[in-house]
């Protein structure tokens, strides 16, 4: 008598594709492997499905980096009516790095696109709108959003590009450059390296919120 063969198990439902899965998935991408190496091939494969089916989802390429930016936005604190706006920029600021640091390829491009989405205008809107009720005129709002993202973002940028990401990596480094230099020969360098950056918990991020403090204490001031 042959054994009785037990059916295959069903194949579970494949998740329906939709733009936001395929932009999800475009910035998890992203984030593992660099934005250089985003394609429509890889980004279907990734999802299980052929790349032209994402097109019924996002237009091309520029639909789709959009998309991305404006998730990224999306991650990021933004003010609410009645918040005070000292407190409210310091903790926009405070997000916006931290939403950079988890998406890097992201710095370069938060301002770049020409078509942004919902997300973009929103927190663009409140981060006005805080000022502005707040008693900014409108110069001084221009100039305190231009020089905060300008402080943000280029921190954001400099921190992306340093050659080391840890205390101890920071430590190596400035130890492996001293040992090339005369005792004397640049001596500020030298100072700022063994008593400060060489120091035991040394973190080169520490000095964002120093910074910022400074940006804000300005604008207080210029707000009167």
């Amino acid at each position: 008598m042959t054994p009785h063969t037990p059916p295959p198990s069903p194949q579970p439902p494949r998740k329906a594709l939709t733009r936001q899965r395929v932009l999800q998935a475009a910035v998890e991408l992203a984030d593992a492997r660099g934005l250089e190496t985003l394609s429509m091939r890889r980004l279907g494969e990734a999802l299980g499905v052929e790349a032209m089916s994402l097109y019924n989802h996002v237009a091309n390429k520029d639909d789709l980096l959009d998309g991305m930016v404006d998730l990224v936005f999306g991650e990021v604190d933004l003010p609410s009516p009645g918040d005070d706006w000292h407190r409210a920029m310091r903790q926009r600021a405070l997000s916006m790095r931290l939403a950079l640091s988890r998406h890097r390829w992201a710095i370069g491009l938060m301002e770049s696109r020409s078509t942004p989405g919902a997300a973009t205008l929103r927190h663009h809107d409140a981060v006005l709108g805080c000022l502005r009720r707040s008693g900014f005129s409108l110069p001084l709002t221009a100039h305190a959003v231009s020089v905060l993202d300008s402080y943000i973002y280029g921190f954001a940028l400099q921190e992306k590009t340093l050659p080391f990401d840890s205390p101890q990596e920071t430590a190596e480094l400035a130890h492996s450059i001293l040992d090339g230099l005369g005792d004397d020969e640049y001596p500020y360098l030298t100072e700022i390296a063994t008593a400060h950056v060489m120091r035991p918990g040394y973190s080169y991020g520490d000095e964002f919120e120093f910074g910022l403090d400074l940006v804000l204490d300005g604008l207080r001031r210029a707000a009167g």
